[in-house]
């Protein structure tokens, strides 16, 4: 979906390949993204302790996504996190880990 990330809605929004796309951690991706990755509180230690691996973050991020833009595959996804960089993609990771800590 592109628009606006609304914060207090436990949003965070991503440019991949140009377009702002909307993350939001429902407790519907988290479980998605818990059988895909594990528990939950094991990737958060995982991401503190900076062993979190890039494809575990666009597993997380891809399960987050509010309405993928149709057309869009993870392995396109994936990519453009990649091509995006780490800088971009950390405070978007942050963001989550806060939600999922906070359990908003």
């Amino acid at each position: 979906m592109t628009g606006a990330a609304n914060p207090v809605r436990g949003e965070a929004e991503l440019r991949v390949a140009g377009v702002a796309l909307v993350l939001r951690p429902s407790f519907e991706a988290l479980v998605a993204a818990e059988a895909e990755l594990g528990p939950l509180f094991a990737l958060v230690e995982r991401a503190a302790a900076g062993r979190l691996g890039l494809g575990e973050m666009v597993a997380l991020f891809w399960h987050c996504l509010k309405t993928p833009p149709e057309g869009l595959t993870r392995e396109a996804f994936a990519e453009g996190v990649a091509q995006a960089g780490l800088a971009a993609a950390t405070p978007v990771l942050k963001a989550l880990l806060g939600q999922i800590l906070a359990g908003r």
